[in-house]
């Protein structure tokens, strides 16, 4: 009697990071798609400005995206057993938020009364 063959796992690829990489800083997605594909821009928008330049665009197909928001979620939640829950505000939208204008300093904390 033959045992069937185990089958073997999937090797990851290895991924080479290129010297010249810089990283991007983006708090702003803009997400477009057609049939075959979806188109995500990052953008970093600063406080005040009313524009923000693309700094990567990265086009996937559906089922790519699928799987990465599969990741996204997985690795968010072990982010929030390890960190504590992200509370997102609720008294209004999330771009209300996110893309707000720019509302200036805080202000400042109340002074303490003066003892005379």
């Amino acid at each position: 009697m033959t045992t069937p063959p185990i089958p073997q796992k999937p090797v990851a690829p290895t991924l080479e990071l290129p010297a010249d990489l810089e990283p991007v800083y983006a708090n702003l997605a803009r997400i477009a798609h057609s049939p075959s594909d979806i188109v995500i821009d990052f953008a970093h928008l600063l406080p005040g400005e009313p524009r923000a330049k693309i700094s990567a665009r990265v086009i996937m197909t559906p089922l790519n995206v699928k799987l990465l928001m599969r990741a996204l979620a997985d690795n968010l939640a072990r982010y929030e057993a390890a960190f504590g829950e992200i509370q997102i505000p609720t008294n209004s939208t999330l771009a209300d938020n996110l893309f707000k204008p720019f509302q200036g300093p805080p202000p400042e904390p109340p002074k303490e009364p003066t003892k005379e």
